[in-house]
C-alpha cells in the first residue's frame, strides 16, 4: 500500500436537500406551508445514496433511439436507462408534472415549483418532460372538449412509459414542439402544414428542428392552416391503437441534459386536433411556454443550490496551508457570494410561483406582476446560472473537473435554461413588448418595488435609475439587456430588503445594486456579515 486517503471529503448523501432557509420559509410566505412536510420527504429522498446513483447512471447511459425493428418495421422508440424511469417515477407520483391543476387549495402552484427545485437537484433532464406536462395543461384549456378528454391522464400519479393508446395508459406525459431549422425562435418562418379532415382532426405534414422529449405520449404542434399559425395536439398513437405518421429522425447529440432525448421529427400525415383558435397558435402555445418559462428559473435557481452544497461541503471537509478551505478568508468571501446569488434567485422563484399561483386563481394585480417578473426573471437567474455553476466547480479545485464530481454534468446543464423557451436576446426583447403593450405590468412591477421603498437608500436609488431608463426610448432596444438585468436586480433586492435577514440584503444591495462588489464571484466589499450568508446557506 502506497498511500492513505485522507484529506478528501465524504461522499455528500444522507441529507435533506429541501433543508434550505430561503426555500422553506418562501413556500410558507407564498402559502404552502401545507406541503413542508411532503417537501421535506422528497428531500430527504433526493439526498439519498440510491437518488444520486439514479441520477448518475441515467447521464451515464443516455437514451438511444430505434427506428426500426429487426424485421424492418418503423417503431419509432426511445429507450431508456431503468433510473431514468426511477427519476420518473419519483417525480409523477409526488405530482410534479400537473399536481397544482387538481387542487383546489392556494399554494398548489407554489408547492409543487419547491419539489420541482428539490428534486431537480437531483438529476435536471427528466424535468423537460416533467416540466411540460405540467405546462400542457394550461394550453389545453383554451380547449375544454380536449381538456376534459386528455386532463385526467395527465395529470395521473402513475407514470405509464411506452407507446400504447392513450385510453388504455394509466397516465399521460406531454412535450412540445414549435421551432424548425429555417426560423428557430421565429416561429412565424415555419413551414408545418394542417389540412382539415373533418370531424374537427388535421393531417400535419412538415418537420420540427427540436421535438422536446418524444418519447412522450402527446405534444402540443405549432403548424399552419389557412387561417395562419394554429396549435395542435398530436398523439403519438391514434385511438384506435395503430402509430401516427410522426417520424423520429435522430435524437439531438447535447452539450448536456443527457438524460433527457431531444429529436428531430418529421410528419407525414400525422392527425392532430386543433387547440384554440385556429390562426392564434402562437398566443394558445405561449400559456405553454410561460408556464415551461417559470420552470426555467426554479431549474436554475435549483442549479445553483446543488453547485452551492457541493462548494460547501467540499471546502468543509478539505483543508489547505493549515485550515480548511472553509475558513480561508478569500474563499468565505467566494462561498458567501454564492450563496447570496442562490439566496436571490431561491426568493425570487419562489415570489415568480406565488403569483402565477395566484394569477390562476383570477387575481388581476398578480397576474400583471407575473408577465413582467416572469419575463426580466427568465433572462437574468438563467443568465447568471453558468456563471454560478462555473465558480462552484472551481471551488473543488481539480476535484470539480472531474466526472465523479457531478460538477462537470451541472456545468453542462447550466447553460440550457437560457436557451429553452427563448434565448437571452428573446428573453430580452420579450420585456421590452410587456412593457410597450401592457402598462399595468410595469406599474405591477413598480408596486412590488415599492414596497421596500425607504428601507435602504441604495435600492431607492437603484430604482430610480430603472424608472429614468426606462423613460429614455433612444436605443431601448440595443438596451434590452441591460434593462433586463437593471429590473432583475431591482426586483430582488426589493424582495431581499423586505424578506431576508438584513445581513443578507445589505450584501444584496452593496454589491449588485451600487458599484462597491466587483463583477466576479468572490468580490464582496468588506465590513459585511459574510458568516450570516454561509450559515443561511450551510443548512444541508
Amino acid at each position: 500500500m502506497t498511500h492513505d486517503v485522507f484529506n478528501q471529503a465524504h461522499p455528500l448523501t444522507g441529507h435533506d436537500v429541501s433543508a434550505d432557509a430561503p426555500l422553506l420559509a418562501g413556500v410558507r410566505r407564498e402559502g404552502a406551508d401545507w406541503a413542508i412536510g411532503e417537501l421535506h420527504r422528497l428531500g430527504r429522498l433526493a439526498g439519498s445514496e440510491q437518488a444520486q446513483e439514479w441520477g448518475r447512471l441515467a447521464n451515464d447511459n443516455p437514451p438511444v433511439l430505434r427506428t426500426h425493428d429487426r424485421y424492418g418495421h418503423r417503431i419509432d422508440e426511445v429507450e431508456f436507462h431503468p433510473a431514468w424511469h426511477e427519476l420518473m417515477t419519483v417525480a409523477v407520483e409526488n405530482g410534479l408534472h400537473a399536481s397544482p391543476w387538481t387542487a383546489a387549495r392556494p399554494g398548489a402552484h407554489v408547492a409543487r415549483a419547491a419539489k420541482f427545485y428539490v428534486w431537480s437537484q437531483v438529476e435536471a433532464g427528466h424535468g423537460c418532460p416533467i416540466s411540460m406536462t405540467y405546462a400542457s395543461i394550461a394550453a389545453l384549456r383554451h380547449s375544454p372538449a380536449l381538456a376534459a378528454e386528455w386532463e385526467p391522464l395527465l395529470a395521473s400519479r402513475s407514470y405509464d412509459f411506452g407507446l400504447r393508446a392513450p385510453a388504455g395508459k394509466r397516465g399521460l406525459l406531454a412535450g412540445m414542439a414549435m421551432t424548425e431549422k429555417q426560423g428557430g425562435s421565429d416561429v412565424r418562418a415555419n413551414t408545418t402544414t394542417a389540412e382539415p379532415l373533418g370531424s374537427g382532426a388535421y393531417a400535419l405534414t412538415g418537420h420540427k428542428w427540436f421535438n422536446s422529449a418524444p418519447m412522450c405520449d402527446l405534444f402540443l404542434v405549432l403548424a399552419k392552416t389557412g387561417k395562419g399559425l394554429s396549435c395542435f395536439l398530436l398523439p403519438r398513437v391514434l385511438p384506435d391503437g395503430t402509430r401516427n405518421a410522426m417520424r423520429l429522425i435522430r435524437l439531438k447529440d447535447k452539450l448536456g441534459n443527457r438524460s433527457n432525448a431531444s429529436a428531430e421529427v418529421e410528419y407525414d400525415g400525422a392527425v392532430a386536433w386543433l387547440v384554440g383558435e385556429e390562426g392564434r397558435g402562437l398566443r394558445t402555445i405561449l400559456e405553454m411556454v410561460n408556464m415551461t418559462r417559470l420552470d426555467c428559473v426554479v431549474g436554475s435557481a435549483a442549479g445553483m443550490r446543488a453547485g452551492l452544497t457541493q462548494a460547501l461541503h467540499h471546502t468543509k471537509h478539505r483543508a489547505a496551508f493549515g485550515k480548511r478551505l472553509a475558513d480561508q478568508p478569500l474563499m468565505r468571501n467566494v462561498l458567501a457570494d454564492l450563496a447570496l446569488e442562490s439566496e436571490a434567485a431561491t426568493t425570487l422563484m419562489l415570489r415568480l410561483a406565488g403569483a402565477a399561483d395566484k394569477a390562476l386563481r383570477g387575481d388581476r394585480a398578480e397576474s400583471a406582476l407575473r408577465r413582467t417578473a416572469l419575463a426580466v426573471s427568465k433572462y437574468w437567474v438563467c443568465k447568471r446560472a453558468p456563471m454560478h455553476a462555473a465558480e462552484a466547480l472551481e471551488c473543488l479545485g481539480g476535484n470539480g473537473y472531474v466526472e465523479e464530481s457531478q460538477m462537470p454534468r451541472l456545468f453542462r446543464e447550466s447553460p440550457l435554461n437560457g436557451i429553452w423557451e427563448g434565448s437571452g436576446n428573446v428573453a430580452a426583447l420579450d420585456v421590452l413588448r410587456v412593457l410597450s403593450r401592457e402598462p399595468d405590468a410595469l406599474e405591477a412591477f413598480f408596486a412590488e418595488v415599492a414596497q421596500a421603498a425607504g428601507a435602504d437608500r441604495r435600492l431607492d436609488d437603484a430604482a430610480d435609475r430603472l424608472r429614468k431608463s426606462l423613460s429614455d426610448l433612444d436605443d431601448l432596444e440595443g438596451r434590452a439587456r441591460r434593462v433586463a438585468e437593471d429590473m432583475a436586480l431591482v426586483l430582488q433586492g426589493s424582495l431581499l430588503v423586505r424578506l431576508a435577514p438584513a445581513a443578507v440584503a445589505d450584501a444584496f444591495c452593496a454589491s449588485r445594486l451600487t458599484g462597491e462588489g466587483g463583477r466576479a464571484f468572490g468580490t464582496l466589499p468588506s465590513g459585511l456579515d459574510l458568516d450570516t450568508l454561509i450559515a443561511r446557506a450551510a443548512t444541508a
